[in-house]
């Protein structure tokens, strides 16, 4: 038997350093070769790192939210014969995923790219006994997912990666009555005193501080504005019942994402980044517009890049296309960098009205809130219209109120004269 030793890997661009975000694997475990052994973080990107060999795992290098050099030890791996005794670095990360920069709700995390294999105990059933402090692998969704249940956790089976649990070891719980849905009623009322201590590592670390930099760097502003949506979802439901099965169905976004680029013709500012220790401001010609997405670890923001080339539909299918491949861990570090004007939208969570952050050093963000069906006077008459607000939020040091102003009342003129988006 021999020693497989992998260390930090060189990312690139010059980084020095990483930090380690999670892992995979724990001592004495059995691993496979491309199985994914741990998550790091740069600066920009979370990188998933996997075993270049079969073996078993007998020591790890960090903990969780530590610092590594590049070059240092990161596992070791018992393997048949020799080993590896010059030490090398870890293999290529097999996916690279790159973190919004602030906004809103921007959040970037994905799903390790290769699951571990499932050992026969995992697959045998859904239940299993842990420790009453063990804290089992699980993303913050599903221990929500979890909480909303009354499932405890600790009780599931994780069939993920180092046996992580997921929403359908959830499904499987409750499928063979193991939930507490048959505990007595006043368990529901009972007194809870127990806590518990998250630690603040990896991507939510990076999110975290660099919310904090866009609140404190950018001098946000905000304005909200009221928009008659009546006729663009006629437009989109006769598109819809015309085109659909032929083109795909549409959503309200193609439509905003439209509206977007032929408002910034008129108002370039809005679609720039501004490099503040610089002092330079950088108009950009191409529409990339960031689009969050909501995942099971927090909302990412894939990019529709180049959509002032693109029509309703080669926007929708490239919407959806980037939203799957983020919900499902697979959006590459280039999809999910270089916006120049993001759209947020919680769909019919969006509430009335929202104070979007900032994505620096873009300068413009569009958040989009809930339709509703008010009465509304037109032409002295009540009548019942479809309505819905556009929260935004600009970065004072580069755009002043009237023009961000001006900004959102064209967007709303061609949201209500749907035509006037197709006029060359």
């Amino acid at each position: 038997m021999g020693t497989h030793v992998i260390k930090m890997p060189d990312i690139g661009e010059g980084i020095a350093e990483v930090e380690l975000s999670q892992w995979h694997v724990k001592v004495g475990d059995l691993v496979v070769e491309d199985q994914v052994l741990a998550d790091v973080m740069t600066d920009k990107a979370m990188v998933d790192i996997p075993s270049p060999v079969h073996g078993k795992v007998i020591a790890l290098g960090g903990q969780p939210g530590e610092v590594m050099a590049v070059g240092s030890v990161l596992i070791s791996i018992e393997v048949e014969g020799a080993g590896n005794l010059k030490e090398s670095a870890a293999p290529a990360p097999v996916a690279v995923k790159e973190p919004a920069a602030p906004k809103a709700e921007a959040v970037v995390e994905t799903k390790p790219a290769a699951a571990a294999p499932r050992s026969a105990a995992v697959c045998q059933g859904p239940m299993v006994a842990r420790e009453a402090n063990e804290r089992p692998l699980a993303s913050p969704a599903v221990r929500k997912h979890a909480l909303d249940l009354g499932i405890q956790l600790r009780l599931v089976r994780g069939s993920g990666p180092a046996g992580r649990v997921l929403h359908e070891d959830l499904d499987a719980y409750l499928a063979q009555g193991q939930s507490n849905a048959q505990a007595p009623v006043a368990a529901a009322y009972a007194q809870r005193n127990d806590e518990e201590q998250i630690q603040v590592i990896g991507m939510r670390r990076k999110i975290a501080q660099r919310m904090q930099d866009a609140t404190q760097r950018a001098a946000h502003f905000s304005y909200v504005e009221e928009i008659d949506v009546t006729a663009i979802e006629e437009l989109r439901a006769h598109l819809n019942e015309k085109h659909g099965a032929s083109r795909g169905k549409l959503t309200l976004l193609p439509f905003l994402v439209r509206a977007l680029v032929v408002a910034l013709r008129d108002f370039p500012q809005m679609n720039a980044r501004y490099d503040d220790e610089a002092q330079v401001i950088t108009r950009l010609g191409a529409v990339h517009v960031g689009v969050a997405t909501q995942s099971d670890v927090g909302l990412m923001v894939p990019v529709v890049r180049h959509a002032e080339a693109r029509s309703l539909w080669d926007s929708a299918a490239e919407i959806s296309r980037l939203a799957n491949a983020a919900r499902n861990g697979k959006a590459s570090r280039d999809e999910l960098s270089g916006s120049s004007i993001t759209l947020t939208s919680l769909g019919a969570l969006g509430g009335i009205v929202s104070t979007p952050v900032l994505n620096l050093p873009e300068v413009a963000i569009v958040g989009v809130n809930k339709i509703v069906e008010r009465p509304m006077v037109v032409k002295g008459q009540v009548v019942i219209r479809k309505m819905m607000n556009l929260s935004s939020s600009f970065d004072h040091r580069v755009v002043d109120g009237m023009d961000a102003a001006l900004f959102i009342q064209a967007i709303r003129g061609l949201l209500e004269q749907p035509a006037t988006l197709f006029v060359e």
